[in-house]
């Protein structure tokens, strides 16, 4: 049996944990309609672990970028993309966000907020439920 150990978070974790988690509860909504562009396929575990049902799609599936692009293009009019923010995930979204303009400025903003709440401790999609866990109080069984 994996134990997990309790601590007792600061009112700041806590604070953060809450904000991270409306923004994820916002992503759910919107995921249900719109799919989520990932790194890899940790990342999309990771969401399906923080509860998104919809299409999650990732972005290292063996296409080209462009092609891979041009292909999330015809088949989705709106999609979020929601790639690490370490310098090969800032690189990556950038060529991205490029290529899939008009398809998904609208959702930047779950990136962005989640990028400033999760920045000084991790910089992937894949670490978000672990620290949530953390900020909680709940230490993330290994």
């Amino acid at each position: 049996m994996i134990k997990t150990e309790k601590k007792i978070p600061s009112a700041d974790d806590l604070e953060r944990a809450g904000r991270l988690r409306e923004v994820l509860e916002a992503l759910y909504e919107v995921n249900k309609r719109v799919p989520v562009i990932v790194e890899g396929k940790k990342d999309a575990l990771a969401l399906k672990k923080l509860g998104l049902v919809g299409e999650i799609i990732t972005l290292h599936s063996g296409k080209g970028l462009y092609d891979f692009c041009e292909d999330v293009a015809e088949r989705f009019s709106k999609v979020i993309v929601l790639l690490d923010w370490d310098d090969k995930g800032e690189n990556l979204f950038r060529s991205v966000s490029k290529n899939l303009s008009g398809h998904c400025e609208e959702f930047s903003v779950f990136r962005g907020i989640i990028k400033v709440i999760c920045q000084k401790d991790i910089k992937d999609v894949e670490g978000i439920p672990r620290l949530l866990m953390r900020l909680e109080g709940n230490e993330y069984p290994r």
